[in-house]
């Protein structure tokens, strides 16, 4: 499994969502922007990538997923 993949797959299931995603294989590292998301919980936040993860986690395409969730404002300013 390639990033790009989980990259186009997440934003594809989640409108407006920026997803930058760095690993291959089974390891990824995600970085979530989204103002929506960000303004959730840690466990609502993660809850909603995982949902759409979880057929990939359990055939072993993923192994590995790090999350860190950014409002658009924070991932502007962090550079």
């Amino acid at each position: 499994m390639q990033a790009a993949e989980v990259k186009h797959f997440l934003e594809e299931k989640l409108p407006g969502v920026q997803v930058e995603v760095e690993g291959e294989g089974c390891n990824f590292q995600l970085n979530v922007i989204s103002d929506e998301l960000a303004a959730l919980g840690p466990v609502k936040r993660q809850q909603q990538i995982y949902a759409h993860l979880n057929p990939w986690i359990a055939n072993g395409s993923i192994h590995a997923v790090t999350m860190k969730f950014f409002s658009s404002t924070d991932w502007a300013q962090r550079a």
